[in-house]
């Protein structure tokens, strides 16, 4: 893919857009950011607080850990966290920079505040309303879509903003359906380093770190270290346990950022740390790494893209066959052994449910990375899956295709049903 083509230039803007810094699981993270502008447009700390999230958000707050609020979960103690100790300027670090003595309140103020959860009937899984009051005035701010698109602010009834709320939320929006895996092969075997070397090296060092962390303390259960006890160090055990290790500290109350992908640090980091590993153990230079991180992280957002940000279909999976495509260029070189890979990956682990953010997501990240380095021993080996086989078929775009139908389409039933158990209807 030639430098002038418009095609390259969608595709350095998608890298920029999503491969961002977050700290703490983006969906608390969210709410946090929507309390913290909520906070601010009222101009005083709120006596009082309503958040109304839909169905997926309550999903993925209720059992994970939010950073920086003393080991605390769930919805209220996002939204306080953001209100008293939130920056509402720095989008997903919304809490990252909090200071000591503004978390220091937290306690205090979870104590003394009237916070309460609505569950809202919305036509979108992403979908927050912060209602925040003190004495005659109040302040609403409303996420929709994408986890830092406001779509509506008011202030004492009056509104100072409102967006039509679309399925692309933001004009100018790089165009995603132009993602193929063909084009995104190109792309990175193509793409001139300077245009993507700051978010890549990023994406390495942050997701680095909280693998190291989470390898070397106590978080949730302890994925990544068991992988290790029980299975050695080879390196197809550890790029397992170093995505599922960066998970159990994400997942439990780590206060590291981590660079996301599609919208999801566990996906961010199942995309790249098993990717970093084999190249560390390949002795693969910083060029060949970068090159394969691009495939990896593309082809994760190519098949995030038909799915949606959230779903009853869980996410690693994606990003484990993503990761897969960029372990078996790195292998091998060949275009051909890496979209059989992804094929294979998405064959074997098609039916994970996404029942929220929690400490099993830990596990579950190894089981997809596991699937993307069996798919591509599978076809290095003479082994493949055929069109015909469930939800294969013919040609890495129409498995994809099929892929994304199930996320979007046949599991929406399964996800209000996920849903219902996980808020005890």
């Amino acid at each position: 893919m030639e430098k002038a083509c418009p095609l390259y230039k969608d595709y350095v803007e998608i890298l920029r857009r999503e491969l961002v810094p977050a700290m703490g699981c983006t969906e608390p993270i969210a709410i946090a950011y929507c309390a913290a502008k909520a906070r601010a447009v009222l101009g005083s700390l709120p006596d009082k607080a309503v958040v109304a999230a839909s169905g997926n958000i309550i999903k993925n707050v209720k059992s994970v850990i939010v950073p920086n609020t003393g080991g605390r979960k769930g919805i209220e103690a996002a939204a306080a966290i953001g209100i008293v100790a939130g920056d509402e300027k720095a989008g997903l670090e919304v809490i990252a920079h909090a200071r000591e003595e503004d978390k220091a309140k937290l306690g205090e103020y979870l104590g003394s505040a009237d916070i309460r959860v609505e569950f809202a009937q919305s036509p979108h899984v992403l979908d927050i309303v912060v209602t925040v009051s003190k004495g005659d005035d109040t302040a609403e701010v409303q996420v929709v879509n994408e986890h830092t698109n406001i779509v509506k602010i008011v202030r004492n009834g009056i509104t100072l903003l409102e967006k039509e709320i679309l399925e692309v939320t933001e004009p100018g929006r790089p165009d995603y359906e132009c993602l193929t895996v063909e084009d995104i092969y190109d792309f990175a075997m193509t793409c001139d380093l300077d245009d993507v070397r700051d978010i890549l090296d990023r994406q390495i060092e942050y997701n680095t770190a909280i693998a190291d962390e989470g390898l070397k303390n106590d978080y949730g259960a302890n994925i990544g270290k068991t992988l290790l006890k029980a299975y050695g160090t080879d390196v197809r055990i550890r790029a397992r346990a170093r995505a599922a290790a960066g998970s159990d500290a994400r997942m439990n109350g780590c206060e590291l950022p981590v660079v996301i992908n599609s919208g999801s640090g566990n996906q961010g980091m199942t995309v790249s740390l098993p990717v970093i590993e084999y190249a560390r153990e390949l002795g693969a230079g910083k060029e060949r790494l970068y090159r394969a991180l691009l495939l990896s992280n593309l082809v994760t957002l190519h098949e995030k893209e038909g799915i949606g940000r959230l779903s009853a279909y869980c996410g690693a999976i994606s990003a484990g066959a993503g990761a897969g495509a960029g372990i078996a260029w790195l292998c091998t070189g060949d275009y051909k052994t890496v979209i059989h890979t992804i094929v294979n990956a998405l064959a074997i682990t098609s039916g994970i449910v996404c029942d929220g953010a929690k400490a099993s997501c830990a596990a579950k990240i190894s089981a997809a990375v596991d699937a993307g380095i069996l798919g591509f021993e599978m076809y290095r080996n003479g082994q493949q899956f055929y069109g015909g086989d469930g939800l294969v078929e013919k040609g890495v775009e129409n498995t994809i295709r099929n892929i994304s139908r199930l996320g979007r389409i046949g599991m929406k039933e399964t996800d209000k049903e996920i849903i219902s158990m996980m808020i005890g209807r």
